[in-house]
C-alpha cells in the first residue's frame, strides 16, 4: 500500500472517530428515574471551596496590589448596594478557624484560589514578589495538610492585577500569556512541593463574556462581538503554556496534576424529537463549555462556533471572522493540555432555535441563534438565574464523557444560593434538597461510567457574590457581615452534607430520610446564637435590607423605633 494511500486512510479513520465521538451522546434519551440509593467508590473526594477575592478581605494589607475587582467594586453603581469585598469574610485572618470547620466536616479537600496581586502586586515577577503574600498561602496550605485536607489550588479566579489591565488592556492583550505563566511558575516553585492539584482558570467564560462583552464584571468593558472571543483566545493560550511549563519543569519532581475548571450549564432541547431544537441545544453547550474544552481536548474551537461566527462576520461585511484562529502549531500545542477537567455546574435551560439577523449588531449571544427558556415549575430559591434541575447534571456529565473521551472529572463548583432580601434563618431546607438531588444525579452518572473523582460544594462560606455583592448567599456557613468579627454560623446543610460525606453517598432510604430531620434540629440552636449577637454589632448598618432571623429583625425594628422616639423627645 502506498504511503499516500495509507495517509488518506488514516485521515478518514480520524474523521470517523471524531464524528463518532461527537455523535455518541443521545439527545433523544433523557432518563429521569427515581432516587438511587448507593455509595460512591472508595477514595471519592469530598470538599468545598471559595476564592481569594470573594473571601479573603485584607484588600490592601501586607503589600497586596490592586486587582481589577478592587477597582471595579469601588466604582459607584457597579455592585448591588455598592458593596465591596474589602473585608468580606476576613478569611486572610480567619483561615485557621475555617480549617477547623472543614476538619469537623471531615473534608478530603478544600478548593481555594491564590490572589495574583497578593503575590505580584504589580502583576509582574520582575517588579516585586510579596513575601508576606507567599507566607499567607504557605500557612494556609500547611495547616490544611496538617489536618489531612488536600489543597486544590486555582491560579486565576478573576482577580487580574489592575496594573496589567491599565498598561496592556488585560486579557485583550496576548502579553498576558507570559505574565500569567510567570505567576504560575512561581506558585509551582513555592507551593508545588505540597500542592498536587492545580487549576489554571476558574470559569473563563465569565471572565471573557461578563468582563469584556457585557461589562457586568471587572474590568467592565463592553467590546461587543469581539472582546469575549479575543479574551478567551488568550486565556486558552495561557492555560496551555502553564500546563506545558508544569509538564516540562515540575511534573517529574512534584508529581502533580494541572487542569482547568469550566462552568457548564446544561442545555436541553425544548423538543427532543425536533432536530432544530437538538442542534440549538448542542450549540448552546458548545458556545459555553465547548468554547474552551474543545480546543484543550481536540486542538481547535468547536466547528459550530467557527461556522456560525464566520458566517455572521461575513454577513456583516467583515473580511475575517470575529472568532480568532489558532495556527496549526498552536493547535498541536494546546491539544491535550488537561490532566483533569474541573466542572462547575449549577442549573439547566431549555433551548430552542431562534434566528438573529446579522444586521442587529455583533454579540456573542446573537451569534448562537438560540433562545433560553425555563420551566416555571422549576424551584428557584435564590439567584434569578439558578433553577434547581438535577437531571441536567447527569446529562452534562454524560455529554462530557462522550464528547471528550471520558476524562478524569472533579466537580469544582455545585451549590445553590438564597436571596437575603428574605428574612433568612439557618434552616436551609432548599439547599439540603439541592445537594441531595444533584449529588444523587452525579452518583447515577458514575453508574453510567462517567469518571468523576471528587465533588466540591459551593461554597464553604457566604461571601461576596461579584456584581450581586452580599445580596446572595451560597455558603454552608452563614457569615454575619455586619459584625466586624465576621462570625460563622452553621446552616442545617452543614450537618446534611456532613452525613453524605460520612456515608460516602446514600446508603439506604431509611437512613437518608432521617438526615434532613436531624439537620433541621441542629439549626434551631444556631438560630438562637445568631439572634443573640450583641445589638451593637448591627448598629452601623441598621438600614440593611435583610437581617439573619425574625428575632433579630424585631430587635432592630425596636431599636429604630426607640431612636425616633428619643429624637422627637430631645
Amino acid at each position: 500500500m502506498s504511503l499516500q494511500r495509507m495517509l488518506k486512510l488514516h485521515y478518514v479513520l480520524v474523521l470517523v472517530l471524531c464524528v463518532s465521538a461527537s455523535e455518541d451522546f443521545d439527545w433523544t434519551k433523557n432518563e429521569r428515574g427515581s432516587f438511587y440509593y448507593g455509595t460512591f467508590p472508595t477514595g471519592f473526594s469530598w470538599g468545598a471551596g471559595g476564592s481569594a477575592y470573594q473571601t479573603e478581605g485584607a484588600w490592601d494589607k501586607d503589600g497586596k496590589g490592586m486587582s481589577i475587582w478592587d477597582v471595579f467594586a469601588h466604582k459607584k453603581g457597579k455592585i448591588f448596594l455598592n458593596d465591596t469585598a474589602d473585608h468580606s469574610c476576613e478569611g486572610y485572618y480567619k483561615f485557621k478557624d475555617d480549617i477547623t470547620l472543614m476538619k469537623d466536616m471531615k473534608f478530603n479537600h478544600y478548593r481555594f484560589s491564590i490572589s495574583w496581586p497578593r503575590i505580584f502586586p504589580n502583576g509582574i515577577k520582575a517588579d516585586h514578589i510579596n513575601e508576606k503574600g507567599i507566607k499567607y498561602y504557605d500557612d494556609l496550605i500547611n495547616m490544611l495538610l496538617d489536618n489531612n485536607i488536600t489543597p486544590i489550588v486555582t491560579l486565576y479566579h478573576w482577580d487580574l492585577p489592575q496594573v496589567l489591565q491599565e498598561k496592556y488592556g488585560g486579557w485583550q492583550n496576548v502579553s498576558m500569556v507570559n505574565y500569567f505563566n510567570d505567576f504560575a511558575n512561581l506558585c509551582f516553585e513555592r507551593f508545588g512541593d505540597r500542592v498536587k492539584y492545580w487549576i489554571t482558570f476558574n470559569n473563563p467564560w465569565s471572565s471573557a463574556v461578563e468582563g469584556y462583552e457585557t461589562g457586568e464584571h471587572a474590568p467592565g468593558l463592553k467590546l461587543r462581538g469581539t472582546g469575549a472571543y479575543k479574551a478567551a483566545h488568550h486565556i486558552i493560550k495561557a492555560h496551555a503554556k502553564v500546563w506545558h511549563t508544569y509538564d516540562t519543569q515540575w511534573r517529574s519532581k512534584q508529581k502533580g496534576l494541572v487542569g482547568i475548571s469550566l462552568l457548564a450549564d446544561w442545555g436541553e432541547p425544548v423538543d427532543i424529537t425536533n432536530q432544530r431544537d437538538i442542534e440549538a441545544a448542542e450549540r448552546y453547550v458548545q458556545f459555553y463549555m465547548g468554547w474552551f474544552a474543545t480546543p484543550i481536548f481536540n486542538g481547535d474551537y468547536p466547528q459550530v462556533m467557527k461556522d456560525y461566527i464566520g458566517r455572521k462576520s461575513a454577513q456583516q461585511g467583515l473580511g475575517t471572522s470575529r472568532l480568532p484562529v489558532f495556527s496549526s502549531q498552536e493547535k498541536s500545542y494546546i491539544k491535550g493540555t488537561c490532566d483533569f477537567l474541573g466542572i462547575g455546574h449549577f442549573t439547566t435551560r431549555y433551548i430552542t432555535q431562534k434566528n438573529y439577523p446579522s444586521g442587529r449588531g455583533n454579540s456573542y449571544f446573537t451569534d448562537r441563534d438560540l433562545v433560553e427558556l425555563v420551566d416555571p415549575r422549576w424551584p428557584d430559591p435564590g439567584s434569578e438565574w439558578l433553577y434547581s434541575v438535577p437531571w441536567g447534571f447527569r446529562r452534562l456529565l454524560n455529554f462530557v464523557k462522550t464528547q471528550y473521551g471520558n476524562p478524569m472529572i472533579y466537580v469544582t463548583e455545585n451549590g445553590v444560593s438564597e436571596k437575603v432580601q428574605r428574612c433568612t434563618d439557618l434552616c436551609d431546607d432548599w439547599r439540603m434538597q439541592y445537594f441531595k438531588d444533584y449529588i444523587n444525579e452525579m452518583l447515577k452518572a458514575l453508574k453510567d461510567g462517567v469518571n468523576v473523582k471528587g465533588y466540591t460544594a459551593w461554597s464553604l462560606l457566604d461571601k461576596f457574590e461579584w456584581d450581586e455583592g452580599f445580596s446572595e448567599r451560597f455558603g454552608l456557613f452563614y457569615v454575619d457581615f455586619l459584625n466586624k468579627n465576621k462570625p460563622r454560623y452553621p446552616k442545617a446543610s452543614v450537618q446534611y452534607y456532613k452525613r453524605i460525606i460520612s456515608s460516602n453517598g446514600f446508603p439506604n432510604q431509611r437512613e437518608v430520610e432521617s438526615w434532613k430531620r436531624k439537620a433541621t434540629e441542629t439549626c434551631s440552636s444556631s438560630n438562637q446564637l445568631l439572634a443573640a449577637d450583641p445589638l451593637t454589632s448591627h448598629m452601623e448598618m441598621v438600614t440593611e435590607i435583610v437581617v439573619p432571623t425574625v428575632c433579630t429583625l424585631c430587635i432592630l425594628l425596636a431599636a429604630v423605633f426607640l431612636m425616633f422616639l428619643l429624637r422627637g423627645r430631645f
